[in-house]
């Protein structure tokens, strides 16, 4: 074999997109649409029924629409710019940068929900509850709709039985950003649903505070999964060790007790994709690609023999 065919046969694409990409690309897409329709919907049933409340939901949702939206546009990012030589490792981890910004965006809904609750809690305002109940059960179903248009699917990957060990998961991949559209439109859920109570109270039992009762509570849920969603995806974004996957290296490449791993680097370059760097004493480099096979996690695997 010639020096350029042996490369050749070594060159790969960094190309980590889940299997779905397209399919949730499209997913959320959908799911924008119906969310800003339900936005205009609620801002014009606001001015015509001269309810503040459903004014106020419509922009709340706005934030919704816009944030589905960098999911949306993230999307299409990362598929354009698949390709590009820019990125060393590929756009795998747009996704997750739009989850981060999205978990932000949701973080502020749910502390501007909570000042708002506070507040009338304080000084409560009259609520029109017949309009106002009727809007917070349509807006629950197009949330429904939208959520089972997310869904929860799974993406599973092939093999790539190279000399370099180029994999694909067997497993589920994680998607960030269909994760963070998910959240979304859940937490639009769980404020309708919440919102649909505290009217029913306040219309037949007079609970008025019952209302922005409920806007906290729904403010300390939806912060918490803000919170979650930030957590995840900045651990990706910041090259975060993948100690499960770390540990099934060690047990693979040093468990013969003939090979000592001196520096191991294992990070998440996309949806179901991670990337290695193996530095051993011992052994030879395929050796190691060998052990490591089973390991379809992988998708980038670099090893140095020290």
């Amino acid at each position: 074999m010639s020096l350029d065919s042996e490369i050749d046969a070594l060159t790969h694409s960094h190309v980590y997109l889940g299997k779905r990409h397209d399919e949730n690309a499209r997913r959320t897409l959908w799911v924008v649409a119906l969310t800003a329709v339900m936005m205009v919907g609620e801002i014009v049933a606001g001015i015509a029924f001269n309810s503040m409340a459903l004014l106020a939901d419509g922009f709340h949702m706005a934030t919704h629409a816009g944030a589905l939206g960098i999911a949306a546009l993230a999307y299409r990012y990362a598929k354009r710019h698949a390709t590009s030589g820019r990125y060393s490792f590929g756009t795998g981890k747009v996704g997750d940068l739009a989850g981060f910004a999205s978990a932000l965006v949701l973080g502020i809904v749910a502390i501007g929900i909570a000042w708002e609750s506070a507040i009338r809690l304080v000084d409560p305002s009259p609520v029109e509850f017949g309009e106002a109940t009727i809007i917070a059960i349509i807006g629950l179903g197009v949330n429904i709709a939208s959520a089972l248009l997310l869904g929860h699917g799974h993406d599973h990957g092939h093999d790539d039985h190279s000399g370099h060990a180029h994999h694909h998961d067997h497993g589920h991949e994680k998607d960030n950003n269909l994760r963070s559209a998910y959240l979304h439109v859940v937490a639009d859920a769980l404020t309708s649903v919440l919102a649909i109570a505290a009217l029913l109270g306040g219309r037949y039992l007079g609970w008025v505070w019952l209302d922005p009762a409920m806007g906290v509570v729904g403010a300390i849920v939806i912060a918490v999964w803000s919170w979650s969603l930030m957590r995840d995806t900045g651990a990706v974004l910041l090259d975060a060790t993948d100690t499960k996957l770390e540990s099934e290296i060690r047990t693979l490449v040093e468990g013969p007790g003939d090979v000592k791993i001196a520096d191991l680097h294992v990070w998440r370059v996309g949806p179901g994709a991670h990337a290695a760097i193996v530095s051993v004493v011992g052994a030879s480099r395929a050796t190691i690609c060998e052990r490591l096979r089973p390991v379809h996690e992988i998708e980038h695997l670099t090893v140095e023999i020290r």
